[in-house]
């Protein structure tokens, strides 16, 4: 079967879950599932590109964004408090990856024949 042709039932099937999970009611919250996604997001990019110094912030920023934006979403804090917060983590994070401890990112570009 051509993949082009596989693109509209798929699209429905996907579509048609996430609208029955919605009505009725088993399905998160929108902030909730974008939160997890970033979460995972920051955690994929730590899994995958290994602890460097581009993951060493990206990673952790993302988790953190993922947390802040669902506790502000269940109303558990303010905005303020978050925003700042995530200054002071991202400054340490940043503080941090100009450690010589964190090394740089490895080439993994293909070898030349």
């Amino acid at each position: 079967m051509n993949p082009s042709s596989l693109a509209l039932p798929l699209l429905l099937i996907i579509a048609g879950a996430i609208w029955f999970l919605k009505s009725t009611g088993i399905l998160p919250a929108t902030a909730t599932l974008i939160a997890i996604g970033l979460a995972i997001g920051g955690i994929a990019v730590l899994v995958m590109d290994g602890i460097n110094k581009q993951s060493i912030v990206s990673g952790p920023l993302l988790i953190y964004i993922g947390a802040a934006i669902y506790l502000r979403s269940n109303y558990l804090m303010e905005t303020s408090p978050l925003v700042a917060l995530g200054m002071m983590i991202l400054g340490c994070l940043l503080l941090l990856s100009r450690s010589s401890v964190v090394p740089y990112k490895q080439d993994k570009s293909l070898p030349e024949l």
